[in-house]
This record gives C-alpha cells, structure tokens and sequence, in this order.
C-alpha cells in the first residue's frame, strides 16, 4: 500500500461520521482551547435512571494539590462488592473524569460494583509522575475506604482507555512493585504503552493510525507526558523487564489502531510470563470507535466490555 492511499476502505462505514469530523492539530499552545471545547461536549448520566449515587471526593495529595475523583454507588447492593479504578483517555494531555461518566455510571449500574475515576493532572503541565502518583492515591483511596463503601479489597481493579489504559497498565506495575496495595484485573482498552510508536525507525504498519489518534499525535502526547524524564517503566510500561506477578488482563484493541501491535506484543509478554491475559480484537475498527454512539460496534464493545470486567473482577 502506497503511504498516501487512504485506509478508509477497511473501516467499518458506520465509523465514517467519526473520521470525517474536522481533526484539529495538538499544540501546546492550543490545549487549553481544546480542553474547554471538549469539556462543554460531555453529557452527564442521568443518575437516578440508573440508580448510580454521583459523588465528587477530592483525596489528600502529599507535596500537591488534592487528587479529584468521581464515586459512583449503585444504589442497590446487598453484599460486599468488587471496586474499580477508571482512569480516563486523552494522550495523556486531554480529557477528564466528566468525558467518561455516561460509561463509568453504567458500569456501576450494570455491575453493582462502586467506580472511582480519577481525574489525574495533565501534561505538559503536570509531566510524570505526577499523573501516575494522582492515580496511585486513588487506588489507596480505595483500598482505605473498602468497609465503608462495602468493597472486598481483594476484589478491586483498575483499567482505562488509551492514555488512561497506559496509566492503568502503569499503575499495575507500581503497585505490583510496592507490594502495598493488591490490583485483581487490569482492563486496558487500546492502552498507549510504548513511546516509540509512530516515531522515526518505528513507524509501523502503515494500516493503522491514520484516524483519530495519529502517528504525529502520539509523538506529541508522549513527549508532553515524559518531559526531560527518561522513558522508563513503569510510567512507560512497555520498557518493564518482569511481567510476572501483573493482575489478570483484559486487553482490546482494534485492526486499525495506532496501538494494535503495541498491544498484542504487551499482552504476548503477559502471556509468556504465566499471567492470565484475555486479548479481544475488532475488525474495521480505529481508535475511539466506541465513542460514536448507536453504532453496532460501539454496543457489541459496550456488552463486551462489561463482561469481560464482571469475569476480571470476580463478580460471577
């Protein structure tokens, strides 16, 4: 394939509304306008429909601000539940825990289980590690406050889209690493784990990545994130030596993600050092495919979805 032949005709035509959205070019100078165009997108769940208890809690952070985070509480739960730490997407220079909470009160509504998403501070602002040690006190959060909210601390896992995947895959590490604070499943949808993908000498297949997170976005979002850090696990997970010991993983990705490779090849690492790791992968897809709402797809990822946590967590 001729590298300036559209890969359009392998997407799935529902997607076409997505792809075709004017794309506008990530710059430093131009995030904070896009973060307040994004932010007056984001439609709230309505609640009481789902009998999800919406919460702000704002966490104690040692030498920085305190840490803000959504709790969902299903509102029906009759014995001990299982936790999940949602860690939201954006390159890990955009987004935030309102953007995910149609899906996290759904989630907690679906499952009966109690949800916290994080909303980590943002590069390049707020390089590493800050974001990974806003994610860590939520996690510790969780754990300290399990009997109050009925969680079972051996039933608590974290996971995350994109960024918020990689986060995921990160803060499993460090935990691991720590030995403070048990992490039962890690669900990663499409997680960006290897800075090197999309740069000079790792371009990859040529299939993947022409939509919505690009080759030149992924350089962008990941030098913002690393700063003048060298790119070491586990903030970039991929650079991690030992697998083993890593919570049982559910990994997604799709045929034309700029991550797909990047994710198979971190998932046959989980699987070669014993860890249990489900891997899921759609056709005709790209990145944020599931984000077009009333697609097939993003109702076969929703259902999916759910199941495969329901599984992670125990639940069943």
């Amino acid at each position: 394939m001729q590298k300036n032949q559209s890969t359009r005709y392998l997407l799935d035509p529902e997607l076409y509304p997505l792809i075709d959205a004017p794309e506008i070019a990530l710059s430093a100078a131009m995030l904070p306008d896009y973060r307040k165009l994004r932010s007056t997108e984001v439609i709230m769940a309505d609640t009481d429909k789902l009998a999800v208890d919406r919460e702000e809690v704002l966490i104690p952070l040692s030498g920085g601000p305190d840490v803000r985070c959504l709790l969902y509480t299903p509102r029906k739960q009759y014995s001990r539940t299982a936790g999940y730490l949602h860690i939201h997407g954006g390159g890990y220079v955009l987004g935030n825990v309102e953007g995910s909470d149609l899906a996290n009160a759904l989630i907690a509504s679906r499952l009966s289980i109690v949800v916290l998403s994080v909303d980590y501070r943002l590069a390049p602002e707020h390089p590493i590690p800050a974001p990974l040690d806003d994610c860590y006190s939520g996690l510790e959060w969780l754990h300290q406050n399990a009997k109050r909210l009925n969680i079972n601390p051996a039933q608590i896992g974290v996971g995350g889209e994109s960024a918020g995947g990689g986060l995921a895959a990160a803060l499993a590490i460090l935990a691991r690493d720590r030995g403070e604070l048990p992490i039962c499943h890690q669900h990663l949808t499409y997680p960006m784990l290897d800075n090197l993908t999309g740069s000079e000498g790792h371009e990859g297949d040529p299939l993947v990545g022409e939509f919505i997170w690009t080759r030149e976005r992924n350089r962008f979002g990941w030098e913002c994130y690393l700063g003048n850090a060298d790119p070491v696990a586990p903030q970039v997970p991929s650079r991690v030596n030992d697998y083993s010991g890593l919570p049982s993983t559910w990994m997604f990705t799709a045929s034309m993600d700029l991550f797909r490779d990047e994710n198979l090849d971190y998932a046959r690492q989980l699987l070669a050092a014993g860890v249990p790791t489900d891997v899921l992968i759609y056709s005709r897809a790209c990145h944020g495919f599931q984000l077009l709402p009333g697609t097939k797809l993003a109702k076969r990822f929703r259902a999916d979805h759910l199941q495969a946590l329901s599984r992670g967590l125990s639940l069943h």
